[in-house]
């Protein structure tokens, strides 16, 4: 019976997580937030209206988040021109040590922030896998979801459109 149980629960689980996946489009307002740069520089969600921003929640001991950052640099550089703008947020459980090093040693392009107290990612939903993003249109709405890995033409089209819209 417990087996059972437990079965039932695991799938309830992974089907409320494909749903929650699935379903990343959205039209909520992002959480109003502060951030804090690597160099000190405070800045609020508010001050990222005007354009498409993906939020980025990752963490230098995720295999997925550093196999996906050369991607998210080569798209930074490719539409940041257009309105496209990254916030990478780093998780609180990584030293900000290892998150600096990561930053320089892969020439980071975008804006990072150090989340130490888990404000951000609590503010977002109470991120705790990485990596979670957040695709925001230039009025701040959360506009797509994305958990884990993406289809990075669809990335691309999805950000495209919101770079187009008014």
């Amino acid at each position: 019976m417990k087996k059972v149980v437990v079965i039932a629960l695991v799938i309830a689980v992974a089907v409320g997580l494909g749903v929650w996946t699935m379903s990343g489009s959205s039209k909520a307002g992002a959480p109003d937030v502060a951030f804090t740069d690597l160099n000190g520089k405070h800045f609020e969600t508010k001050d990222l209206q005007g354009k498409v921003v993906l939020v980025k929640f990752w963490a230098t001991d995720c295999t997925t988040c550093v196999a996906q950052m050369p991607d998210n640099i080569e798209n930074f550089n490719a539409l940041s021109g257009k309105g496209f703008d990254i916030v990478a947020v780093a998780m609180k459980h990584d030293p900000i040590n290892y998150v600096r090093n990561f930053t320089e040693s892969r020439q980071l392009p975008f804006t990072v922030v150090h989340d130490d107290k888990g404000e951000i990612a609590k503010a977002f939903g109470d991120v705790r896998l990485t990596p979670t993003a957040f695709l925001l249109d230039k009025q701040g709405n959360i506009i797509k979801r994305y958990l884990g890995n993406y289809d990075k033409q669809d990335f691309i089209a999805t950000v495209e459109k919101a770079l187009a819209s008014s």
